[in-house]
């Protein structure tokens, strides 16, 4: 190949780099509605909403010791390992897949030494001449002088003795080039190359998402402990009531006052709160061992909840009515978008592969005898091997990768609208809760205080005589199980401001 049609090779390859046969990318739209749920009992929009996900995590968790277990778990958390390693491999993927866009240049050099034996095997020329007085004739030999004289006689020896001689010959070169680099000439590699990237972008943002997913649990499963240790409080002291009341239950029935029923109906209560401190115990337990599994580490006593209070470890409110738009910035559907793009390239590189794929193998190097002569003149020396390859019959798999890539494409499409739903179905339902669980605490919470009162009252009519004991039991029972529905309320309501928080994107800061 001359170096003009190595060139004329070069520059059409360039000319052509532009050529791609991947479908041009839409983002597919239509999926939600536009805006998020409003009215009725969906909160009212807020015209002044923040960003959610540009409120950091430290600023929406305001409980300190909840920020450093939530920090304990960013650090050590294993899934968290895992999706990091992902992202760590798809960036090698891509990275090998992105050299096959440059030639992979080598340079080698080498050096040649034969022993050749070769040389004139000289014969023994052995000559005589006799002449008298006249001319003689001496006999040549091979490598030999000419014998005789002219005049007399003489012997003359018309060849030396030759032996075997032998000669190294050596050669040096230094060479550096190309092999096989494909002239991507229909844009099969550089789509390949650009699905490798949309797949590492994924992998990313399903770091990020696994991120977001374990600062809400770590969150939930923290406050779910401080939740079941008040309710472990709650039975506890309602025990000591229940006992109490048993206790002067059986002396009534000893004495005749009261009956058996009364003492069976009041150990009934008293056994429940015993089951339920049994229950509660291991409740708590496992709350323990499901925090330090998601934290990845053990969690010290110090940084364990006492209490769940008024379930305020968050801030009060996170912005409503804001636009559907908000969701294509979550980390998962940002991810099957990424996936979605990288089908687009795969279809792409399956069509290119249809077409002649053209290969080219070069080199360049200097060649020369002695060491020091491999950089003089007249020492380079360069090669270049152009190569086609045009699919003639195969069977039909070049038309099927094609076809598979459209299915994985269509299927790319579904995947990606279905997150895009899914997302908008999860910020709706915390929406939907969240425009009334407000009212739902302050209900619970008047009803557990008018339930105490009315078994304070109660138990004192009972001993005053004028109220009947089954009264003060039904009361009793109302009491205790309207202080457990509180702090089941108040956990849901700390529960639905994370999950809104996490639903609409926000922990990534």
């Amino acid at each position: 190949m001359t170096r003009k049609s190595l060139i004329v090779a070069l520059v059409a390859s360039a000319s052509l780099a532009g050529c791609n046969m991947a479908p041009k990318y839409v983002r597919p739209a239509g999926a939600v509605p536009a805006t998020l749920p409003q009215g009725g009992v969906y909160p009212a929009a807020a015209t002044d909403a923040p960003d959610v996900t540009k409120i950091g995590w430290r600023s929406f968790f305001t409980d300190p010791k909840l920020q450093q277990v939530i920090a304990l778990g960013l650090d050590n958390n294993r899934d968290l390992r895992v999706a990091a390693a992902n992202v760590l491999q798809a960036r090698a993927q891509y990275r090998v897949q992105r050299a096959d866009l440059v030639p992979s240049t080598t340079i080698s050099g080498s050096g040649t030494y034969t022993n050749n034996l070769f040389g004139a095997a000289s014969t023994t020329g052995a000559a005589s001449g006799s002449g008298t007085g006249g001319t003689g004739t001496g006999g040549t030999g091979t490598g030999g002088a000419t014998g005789g004289t002219t005049g007399g006689t003489g012997t003359g020896v018309g060849g030396s003795v030759g032996s075997s001689s032998s000669s190294n010959l050596q050669f040096y070169s230094v060479n550096a080039g190309f092999s096989a680099f494909e002239l991507d000439l229909f844009g099969r590699v550089r789509n390949l190359s650009r699905a490798a990237l949309e797949q590492y972008f994924a992998s990313e943002e399903a770091q990020r998402s696994t991120r977001i997913s374990l600062i809400a649990e770590i969150a939930t499963a923290w406050l779910t402990l401080a939740s079941d240790q008040d309710q472990l409080r709650i039975s506890q002291d309602s025990l000591k009531t229940f006992q109490q009341t048993l206790e002067l239950t059986q002396a009534q029935f000893r004495i005749g006052v009261a009956s058996e029923l009364e003492a069976r109906q009041a150990e009934t209560n008293y056994q429940a709160a015993r089951n339920d401190i049994a229950a509660l115990k291991t409740r708590v337990a496992q709350d323990q061992n499901a925090l330090n599994l998601l934290v990845g580490t053990t969690v010290t006593a110090d940084l364990l909840p006492a209490s769940l209070g008024n379930g305020d470890a968050t801030i009060p409110t996170l912005p409503a009515g804001v636009s559907s738009e908000v969701l294509l910035r979550r980390p998962d559907v940002l991810q099957a978008e990424h996936q979605l793009i990288a089908q687009n390239a795969n279809i792409g590189a399956a069509r290119a592969a249809l077409f002649p794929r053209i290969s080219l193998t070069a080199t360049l190097g200097t060649i020369s005898t002695a060491l020091s002569g491999l950089f003089g003149g007249g020492s380079f020396t360069y090669t270049g091997t152009p190569s086609i390859g045009v699919p003639l019959f195969d069977g039909g798999r070049l038309r099927g990768n094609l076809d598979y890539a459209k299915a994985s494409q269509q299927a790319a499409v579904a995947t990606y609208e279905k997150t895009v739903q899914t997302a908008f179905r999860e910020v709706a339902d915390a929406l939907a809760q969240r425009g009334t669980i407000d009212e739902q605490v302050s209900a619970q919470t008047a009803r557990a205080n008018a339930a105490a009162v009315a078994a304070r009252l109660s138990d004192a009519r009972y001993r005053a005589g004028v109220e009947s004991f089954l009264n003060t039991l039904d009361t009793q029972r109302t009491s205790y199980t309207a202080q457990q529905q509180l702090v089941t309320t108040r956990l849901a309501r700390g529960s639905n401001l994370i999950e809104l928080y996490r639903s609409l994107g926000g922990g990534l800061q």
